[in-house]
């Protein structure tokens, strides 16, 4: 039977890097749902047209676009064995819808691990995040500082920082974000899914903890 794995955690709390490192030991593909949009706008597929249409208007995507797309990139052979979904889902209509998608596939979510640390810990972290413009590397004044102010280490461009990493941009980032994340939060609690992960911790503590979660959940 397929493993799937919802990852939470708000902006900052390095979901992104776990992520990676939990699809490296365990084989399984990692699917962001932005990088899904993304990849699907820029090759034209007919659902990235469709999102496209909503997007250009300011709208949300509607959830059975979103969960087409989700539904597609599943099915392909590198998620034979299960995947790890990465802002996906958003809400427990797209949790439930989830789940029914899943059976298609002869699989369920299995655990949702929730990757959390204190609101000011997020805010200085994402607000000492600077970006490359070449390659978009991205480093941290704080966890990961480049070795030359303002030079990316591996291409020597220029670092700046984006708008949403902005000290008050990262802050109403971080409350939509809790508003939003609530309601999943119990969803997945009272279905006896969700697992707290210490978010402060070192990387590799965090890592350790995550694949923890998984063989006591698998």
């Amino acid at each position: 039977m397929p493993t799937y794995i919802v990852l939470i955690g708000p902006p900052g709390v390095g979901k992104g890097t776990q992520a990676n490192r939990l699809s490296e030991r365990t084989g399984l593909a990692h699917i962001s749902s932005g990088d899904l949009f993304r990849e699907n706008i820029k090759n034209q597929t007919d659902l990235g047209k469709l999102a496209q249409t909503y997007m250009s208007k300011g709208d949300l995507v509607p959830d059975d676009v979103t969960i087409a797309m989700i539904k597609d990139r599943l099915a392909r052979p590198d998620c034979e064995t299960g995947a790890i979904l990465d802002g996906f889902p958003r809400t427990p209509a797209q949790a439930t819808a989830l789940e029914e998608m899943l059976q298609t596939f002869h699989g369920r979510v299995n655990v949702v691990p929730q990757i959390i640390a204190p609101r000011d810990e997020l805010i200085s972290r994402l607000s000492g995040r600077w970006t490359c413009r070449e390659s978009g590397h991205i480093f941290n004044e704080k966890t990961n500082p480049p070795k030359i102010a303002s030079r990316c280490d591996l291409d020597g461009s220029e670092l700046y920082q984006r708008d949403d990493d902005k000290s008050e941009t990262v802050t109403r980032r971080i409350e939509v974000y809790m508003e939003q994340t609530t309601p999943l939060i119990k969803y997945y609690r009272d279905h006896g899914k969700l697992v707290e992960i210490n978010g402060l911790q070192a990387i590799d503590q965090v890592t350790q903890d995550l694949m923890e979660a998984l063989k006591t959940r698998s």
